[in-house]
């Protein structure tokens, strides 16, 4: 195996990321000859070890919590969406530079529209949280053409700010967690950490209507608060966001080798696998 062929994921902690497994499948899937493997790194490590990483002949790196943010700085250059995310979760090596790409909002968009058969112009869309989540999801979104994204947030300034951010790109609107108004929602997206958390933000009921659909981009048994509280409230589906997890792998491993891999099967092996985890308690 050749250095060229080195790729892996940072972050801190890393031990249960989903990626070495996803990328493996990948890789034998399109005959690729290449080697993954996670690598926990301390944000005070961080600089140092990505520039060690490529200095030693590596090809590409995930980037994830928590370190998107540290990362946009150590690019040579940035893609479009990565510069409007203002994080990067991908590197890849161009000559001797580093090139930083964001393929998060990339890889929501594909399991929405792609594996969930959801229709995103003209809709309404309200997005939980004003973080670097939703930072980076935006820009793709607004580009499907939706009616309006509401962005609701704990503190009122930091939703408005976001939104002021990105109004070039459609119509946004920054509130506060208790104003987002009356009118229930097609697709409402959780991207804070209640989920983790077990505490749902005060969202009022009548956000959700029946014909809602609910997406965590968390997954896994873990974060099982938002679903629950929006089957609770009776929206159509509720779901996880391991379909994001999948996608967004695919389009990293598309910039580092040429081939998007098809992800339908590797998403099917990760869902039989999370639902044996939680039959066998583990």
């Amino acid at each position: 195996m050749s250095d060229a062929d080195r790729y892996g994921v940072f972050g801190h902690p890393v031990g249960h990321s989903l990626s070495p497994f996803i990328h493996g499948m990948f890789a034998r899937q399109t005959g690729q000859h290449m080697s993954y493997r996670p690598y926990d790194v301390l944000p005070a490590e961080f600089p140092q070890r990505v520039r060690a990483f490529f200095a030693e002949g590596g090809s590409g790196l995930n980037i994830t919590l928590p370190h998107k943010i540290a990362a946009v700085e150590l690019a040579a250059e940035l893609t479009e969406r990565a510069a409007h995310a203002a994080a990067v979760n991908t590197f890849a090596r161009q000559g001797d530079a580093i090139l930083g790409d964001n393929t998060d909002g990339a890889g929501l968009v594909n399991d929405l529209c792609d594996n969930l058969g959801l229709v995103i112009t003209n809709r309404r869309l309200l997005i939980l949280g004003a973080g670097g989540a939703t930072r980076g999801i935006l820009a793709p979104l607004l580009g499907l053409g939706p009616a309006t994204v509401v962005i609701a947030n704990r503190t009122r300034e930091r939703a408005e700010s976001l939104a002021a951010a990105f109004a070039d790109l459609g119509a946004l609107q920054g509130v506060d967690f208790e104003h987002v108004g009356e009118a229930p929602f097609d697709l409402v997206i959780n991207a804070t950490s209640a989920s983790l958390s077990g505490e749902m933000p005060p969202i009022p009921p009548s956000a959700i209507s029946p014909e809602t659909v609910c997406y965590d981009l968390a997954y896994g048994r873990s974060a099982s608060a938002f679903v629950n509280w929006a089957a609770g409230a009776g929206c159509a589906r509720a779901l996880q966001g391991l379909g994001m997890l999948v996608e967004q792998a695919a389009e990293s491993f598309r910039l580092w080798r040429g081939v998007r891999p098809e992800t339908a099967h590797v998403l099917a092996a990760l869902t039989a696998r999370a639902a044996s985890a939680r039959g066998n308690g583990g």
